[in-house]
């Protein structure tokens, strides 16, 4: 017996930490030049800041992506707001900012844009990260609008997320299956009432396409940068693609064949 599908609002082609590897990743001038690029659904990375606010960033540690050194979440916003997360990047983007998640989430609303929060917490904050960012959804983002999508690697940040909104959607982020099939992976994606799976892309199948489809959850896919991959994907009839490949893939691609 199958279940019915959840609802899936959302474009497929989702622009990867705003535009992939085009800018620096999680920033403002990211977002803006993937929307440039036609994208109008967005991934980011939200974790705490030591004094309780919501900013963009991947890493735990400050060093990759900005001139700052240590834990990001050991820091106060203040102290964020002044690192420069774009001179790693190119020197076009010196001086550029690690914005709040609530920034780019009005952002996003102001231009009629979808959002993908991958909650990123600091090890450790699991609970309370994914708790924030429903309370912060809760306060700025109209019912009235298209929800946005929470995701994450931990089950804990997903259950806070459901805690404080349990009416946004919810997505299980996979690298690598638990049990070889999927089945692990699956029953805990159920048990977290998520609308659907984000795997990596290499591991979905046609078996499992199916057996996730039939329990009535979407299919997405990450970092899909090559024509052959997302091919295969959108001929396996999976629902969402995160891409860095802004530059290659047009969102109005949406149909069969590349």
């Amino acid at each position: 017996m199958t279940t019915a599908l959840k609802p899936w609002p959302y474009p497929r082609w989702v622009a990867h930490r705003g535009a992939g590897k085009l800018a620096p990743e999680n920033t403002m001038s990211a977002f803006r030049l993937g929307a440039q690029h036609g994208y109008r659904f967005f991934e980011c990375d939200a974790k705490l800041s030591q004094d309780g606010v919501l900013f963009l960033m991947h890493d735990a540690t400050l060093e990759r992506t900005t001139n700052g050194h240590g834990i990001g979440g050991e820091l106060g916003m203040g102290e964020i707001a002044q690192l420069d997360a774009g001179s790693w990047h190119s020197r076009a983007y010196a001086g550029e900012a690690l914005p709040t998640l609530e920034a780019l989430a009005r952002w996003c609303l102001a231009n009629h844009l979808h959002l993908n929060v991958e909650i990123k917490p600091t090890p450790g904050q699991e609970l309370e990260t994914g708790r924030a960012c429903g309370e912060l959804m809760n306060r700025i983002w109209p019912k009235t609008e298209v929800q946005p999508l929470f995701t994450s690697f931990k089950p804990d940040s997903l259950k806070g997320a459901r805690e404080t909104a349990a009416h946004i959607p919810r997505g299980l982020l996979v690298d690598k299956l638990a049990d070889g099939n999927g089945d692990a992976d699956l029953k805990l994606a159920l048990e977290l009432d998520c609308s659907a799976m984000v795997l990596n892309h290499a591991l979905w199948t046609p078996e499992l396409v199916a057996k996730v489809h039939g329990a009535g959850l979407r299919c997405s896919s990450y970092t899909v940068n090559d024509q052959w991959a997302a091919q295969r994907l959108i001929d396996l009839g999976t629902d969402g693609i995160i891409t860095d490949r802004v530059d290659m893939f047009s969102p109005a691609q949406s149909g069969e064949h590349l």
